[in-house]
C-alpha cells in the first residue's frame, strides 16, 4: 500500500513538483495551498487520489480544518512534508520586524503547528514521517539572509529534538537542507527590507544582489529533488539530515571543519569552565 502524503506549499517550487510526481506515481496526497486555484492543474485527474486543501499555515483554524480533510478521505497520513515557506532579504540592522516576525509565523510556527495537529493520528498509528523543508541556510550563515537563516536554524532544531522524541513511537523525522534550486524563492517569494545601510554594501547587499541576479539559473532542479525527496522516505533508513546540492554538501562540510577547528582549539579553555572533581 502507498503511503499517503500531505504536503504545503504546492503552488509553486518543491511543494508543486513533489505533489506532481507523487500523483504521477500512484500516490494519495493531499496538496495544499493558499488558494487552491493555485494547484488547479495539479490535481486534476487525479479525483481518487489527490485532495486540493485551501491552506494558509499561519491560521490554525485551517490547519485543524485541513488535516481532518486529509483524514476523512484517505484515512491516515503517513507523510507529513512542511514545506511551506518564504524568503527575506536585509541585514540584520537593515530587517524590519514585522517582515521578519511574519518570516517566523510561517516558516517556523507554521511548521510547527502543522506537526503538532498531524501527530496524533501517527502516534495513533504507530507510524508516519514528518519531512521538514529547512535550507543549507539552517546549517550555514549567509549575509543578507540572517533572519532567514534564524528561522531555518529553528526549524532545524526543533526537527532534531522531535526526531529523539517519536522515534519510540515509529515516527521518523527527515530535514531537508538544498542549496540553489530554481524555484520562487529568490524571486517572488522573498521580500527586500526597504531599509539600505551603505555600511552593509560589500556584505549583505552584495550577497543579496548576487543571488537575486542567480534567481532562475540555479543548478539545483526541483523534479530532482522531488525525487531524492521521496527515495529518502522509502528507504529502509531514512535520513535525518539529507543534504540537497552540490553548494550544500560543500557548504556544511566547510562548516564542520570550522566547528572541528574551534572546537580544537579551545578544548583547554572549554574544559576548564567546568569545576575541577572533589
Amino acid at each position: 500500500m502507498k503511503k499517503v502524503w500531505l504536503i504545503t506549499g504546492c503552488s509553486t517550487g518543491f511543494g508543486r513538483e513533489l505533489s506532481t510526481y507523487l500523483l504521477a506515481q500512484g500516490y494519495p496526497v493531499a496538496v495544499a495551498a493558499r488558494k487552491t486555484e493555485d494547484i488547479k492543474d495539479i490535481v486534476e485527474g487525479f479525483p481518487e487520489t489527490a485532495l486540493s486543501l485551501k491552506l494558509d499555515v499561519t491560521k490554525p483554524a485551517e490547519i485543524k480544518t485541513s488535516v481532518q480533510q486529509a483524514l476523512d478521505k484517505f484515512g491516515r497520513i503517513d507523510v507529513l512534508v512542511n514545506n511551506a515557506g518564504i524568503g527575506y532579504f536585509g541585514a540584520v540592522e537593515e530587517s524590519e520586524d514585522e517582515a521578519v516576525r511574519n518570516m517566523f509565523e510561517i516558516n517556523f510556527f507554521g511548521l510547527a503547528n502543522m506537526t503538532k495537529e498531524v501527530l496524533p493520528a501517527m502516534r495513533k498509528q504507530r507510524s508516519g514521517h514528518i519531512v521538514n523543508i529547512a535550507s543549507i541556510g539552517g546549517l550555514v550563515s549567509f549575509p543578507a539572509v540572517g533572519f532567514y537563516n534564524a528561522t531555518k536554524y529553528a526549524v532545524d532544531g526543533l526537527s532534531e529534538a522531535l526526531a529523539k522524541e517519536t522515534a519510540p513511537l515509529g515516527i521518523k523525522v527527515t530535514i531537508v537542507a538544498p542549496s540553489g534550486f530554481r524555484t520562487d524563492w529568490a524571486g517572488r517569494s522573498a521580500n527586500n527590507s526597504p531599509v539600505v545601510i551603505e555600511d552593509y554594501a560589500a556584505t549583505a547587499g552584495a550577497n543579496k544582489d548576487s543571488i537575486r541576479g542567480y534567481s532562475g539559473n540555479q543548478p539545483g532542479d526541483p523534479k530532482l529533488a522531488a525525487i531524492a525527496i521521496v527515495k529518502a522516505v522509502e528507504s529502509a533508513e531514512p535520513p535525518l539530515r539529507l543534504l540537497l546540492g552540490a553548494a550544500a554538501l560543500k557548504g556544511a562540510r566547510n562548516k564542520l571543519e570550522l566547528l572541528k577547528k574551534d572546537f580544537d582549539t579551545w578544548e583547554e579553555t572549554t574544559v576548564g569552565a567546568d569545576s575541577p572533581k572533589a
